[in-house]
């Protein structure tokens, strides 16, 4: 059979947009996902399209991303629910306001304008619904929300429409590079061969790493969500908190989405997550301080995704400097899904050898530095 240009493993959102942006421009392009499509962190995020807040490295490639978002139905079809809602990120004392203050200052002196400081009275005529001792507020006007199992399913049939072939159960156990090809074997026995590959397997990506003869200190953490009753509309934008963990935001149906980092359990080996609810409570208190309206709201659901998490909390994107056409997209830390319609063209990129235009140095893979292995390799035994 002749040889895959690019194979990507991992089908999530992150694979399915590089498949989509390498079979646009002409390559043989094979995803391999040992699941299912979307069945981790892609189908079970937040859903935020946030320039807001961002580490500043990835601030440049958030606002380019942005402008991909409000592009997606030409590009693939599919507008995957994309509002513009607006992102605010409350301030709860004066101390907040002067964390607030600093972030808007380093921001201008990198050139950036997007997020502005409002005051008190400002940040509440903009969101009636926070409570009113809030001190103020970040606001990134153009960000928003999408849905974030659609969106990943958009990508994975806009793929399949410009040529990429997807497989669903198949995972990736060996890995070995002979005559300028990569030979990988395949848990149902059989193998394929392709000039490159993308890493694109999420919390699994240090596993897969390992395959190649890479390692970095990828792990792993099950972030949570709550949906709450369906209530009055009283929120129009995504809000989240200055000194605590939170993400919220109320859908078109008036249900109300909790999140922005509280962690259950999670096993790699069998992909199951258990929930943490003392955990989930005190992201709950959280919600109910901000925003009186769901004081007595009941919870109706409540769910987890297995998410890869880097030490830095950014991702890793670029190719080996180990293994001869291998490139990493993954460790997303639970901020990827805004990314994606980019980080995916940057994999493409990379993968294909063609120029890189966007400031990637920040996201190597050898920014923790590991002792190597050989190229060579059966898979591992199951290890964190």
């Amino acid at each position: 059979m002749k040889p895959y240009d690019l194979v990507v493993i991992g089908g999530g959102l992150q694979g399915l947009s590089t498949a989509f942006w390498s079979a646009r421009e002409g390559a043989r392009v094979l995803v391999l996902e040992r699941d299912r499509i979307g069945r981790h962190a892609s189908g079970f995020s937040a859903g935020g399209v946030r320039t807001l807040g961002r580490a500043l490295p990835e601030v440049p490639l958030a606002l380019d991303a942005l402008d991909l978002w409000t592009q997606l139905d030409k590009l693939i079809g599919d507008d995957c629910g994309f509002v513009a809602s607006g992102q605010v990120k409350l301030a709860e004392t004066p101390d907040d306001m002067r964390i607030l203050e600093q972030r808007v200052a380093l921001l201008r002196a990198h050139g950036f304008e997007h997020e502005v400081l409002h005051d008190g009275p400002s940040i509440r005529a903009l969101v009636p619904g926070a409570d009113p001792s809030v001190a103020g507020g970040l606001v990134a006007a153009r960000d928003g929300y999408a849905e974030p199992y659609r969106t990943t399913r958009a990508f994975g049939r806009a793929a399949m429409k410009a040529g990429a072939d997807i497989r669903e159960g198949w995972a990736v156990v060996g890995a070995d590079h002979v005559k300028n090809l990569w030979k990988l074997r395949l848990s149902d026995g059989s193998d394929v061969r392709t000039r490159a590959v993308v890493n694109a397997a999420g919390a699994w990506g240090r596993r897969t790493a390992r395959l190649f003869g890479d390692e970095f200190p990828l792990g792993f953490n099950a972030l949570m969500m709550m949906l709450t009753e369906a209530l009055p509309p009283f929120i129009t934008q995504v809000a989240g908190a200055t000194s605590r963990p939170l993400s919220f935001k109320q859908t078109a149906q008036g249900h109300v989405m909790i999140g922005g980092g509280p962690k259950g359990i999670a096993d790699l080996h069998t992909g199951r997550v258990r929930l943490d609810i003392a955990r989930l409570a005190a992201s709950a208190r959280t919600a109910r301080d901000l925003f009186p309206a769901i004081r007595h709201a009941a919870i109706v659901h409540a769910w987890a995704g297995i998410e890869a998490i880097m030490p830095d909390e950014i991702p890793v994107i670029g190719r080996s400097s180990r293994a001869p056409d291998l490139v990493y997209l993954c460790g997303f830390s639970g901020h990827g899904f805004e990314l994606a319609p980019l980080t995916g063209r940057i994999a493409a990129d990379l993968a294909a050898e063609r120029d890189m235009t966007h400031p990637i140095a920040a996201f190597s893979p050898d920014r923790f530095a590991q002792p190597s292995r050989s190229a060579t390799h059966a898979m591992p035994q199951p290890a964190g």
